[in-house]
């Protein structure tokens, strides 16, 4: 069972991976190949970053729910939705 941000980033790389290839067959000059790599590698950097921060937000989760600290627990998932 994925969930849905991990099928989303999925499905974003695949995305960012096709755009990559067709600048790639585009007979484009040096400096527009390189603009597109940069955004690129931005989005890229947008994704892991979100990535890490999901995956922090799970093992604060994890924690606390094995010790049955239920206050904390909303407490954890408000300030995500927050942050969304």
């Amino acid at each position: 069972m994925t969930s849905a941000p991990l099928s989303r980033a999925r499905a974003r790389a695949r995305f960012l991976q096709d755009r990559v290839q067709r600048v790639r067959r585009r007979p484009i000059g040096v400096f527009a190949r390189l603009n597109a790599l940069e955004e690129e590698v931005q989005e890229q950097r947008q994704l892991n970053r979100r990535l890490a921060e999901l995956t922090d937000v799970v093992a604060e989760l994890l924690v606390p729910l094995a010790h049955r600290d239920e206050e904390w627990t909303r407490e954890a998932v408000e300030r995500y939705r927050v942050d969304l």
